[in-house]
């Protein structure tokens, strides 16, 4: 088993054949309303309306329009079916319209319509208190054992002479900055901090995310106890990285911009779909799309 890039015809097969499927499985802070924003990635940069404005990669749309004061008055979305045509043609259901930020439509130019590489919803949200979520990346796991088994006579110690030293360069999946065994260990890592949050949070609703190259953890108590402010994040993060020594990304789980990878969307880096788990016996392999041709 190796990985590789989804193609564009693939990307779209997904999102039209088979994401449609999981739409009622997902979960129930994650709707037409509730997130703040959605957010889509592309392979190759897009032209947007105004020439003077630089193409786009990354694109940022809110859920809701805001009034000066910054209470909702128009909803963006009226349905999830409006954000899944938003995936599916990010530039033709550009919810912002004919403004002139916003993607040119793709009929006028010589350019294709844009693919999504990746989708996500913001962690801020307008229903529920901010979502808390702890990222645990295969690639910081491959970093720090590369470190560990390298030698301190190497002279050339950035990323990529560590992890090339260290073999893992070589290891499937080829030529991505991590081995599948620091998938797996990455997934074994969140099932511990589920276990964490469950005994020493009193923890009654979490969940684990296969996120493509990694595990994503959520911790969805919103009773008044369970918040969990700016000032509570740090002390969680200091918990994990300091007391436990988890290879947690601090700035996701204290920045309330950040935003998560849309759970059954297709991580098209690795062909792989983002999707709650619930053993760390999980087989990454399980997670490839139909769509997907081995």
């Amino acid at each position: 088993m190796t990985w590789r890039q989804a193609t564009r015809e693939e990307i779209y097969a997904y999102y039209a054949e088979e994401f449609p499927r999981y739409v009622d499985d997902l979960p129930d802070f994650i709707s037409a309303t509730g997130p703040k924003q959605y957010a889509v990635a592309f392979r190759e940069p897009h032209p947007v309306r105004n020439d003077e404005v630089p193409d786009k990669d990354f694109i940022r749309r809110d859920t809701w329009q805001t009034d000066p004061s910054g209470d909702r008055t128009t909803a963006e979305f009226s349905s999830f079916e409006d954000v899944v045509e938003f995936v599916r043609h990010p530039a033709r259901n550009d919810p912002l319209g004919r403004s002139e930020f916003a993607l040119a439509d793709p009929e006028v130019l010589e350019q294709p319509d844009p693919r999504p590489d990746a989708v996500y919803y913001a962690l801020d949200h307008w229903e529920r208190p901010w979502v808390l979520l702890v990222d645990i990346d295969a690639k910081e796991i491959a970093r720090e054992r590369a470190a560990d088994a390298v030698s301190d006579d190497v002279d050339d110690r950035d990323d990529e002479a560590l992890l090339d030293a260290a073999g893992i360069l070589d290891a499937e999946p080829a030529g991505y900055p991590y081995a599948f065994k620091d998938v797996d260990r990455a997934i074994e890592y969140g099932f511990e901090v589920r276990d964490i949050f469950e005994d020493d949070f009193d923890a009654e609703e979490t969940m684990v995310m296969y996120s493509g190259q990694g595990v994503h953890v959520y911790l969805l108590d919103t009773d008044p106890a369970h918040r969990y402010d700016e000032q509570s994040r740090e002390v969680l993060n200091d918990l994990l990285l300091e007391t436990y020594e988890i290879p947690i990304d601090p700035v996701v789980t204290a920045d309330r911009r950040r935003v998560a990878r849309l759970p059954y969307s297709l991580h098209a880096d690795v062909c792989s779909i983002v999707q709650p788990i619930g053993s760390p016996a999980f087989d990454v392999r399980s997670a490839t799309p139909e769509v997907i041709d081995e």
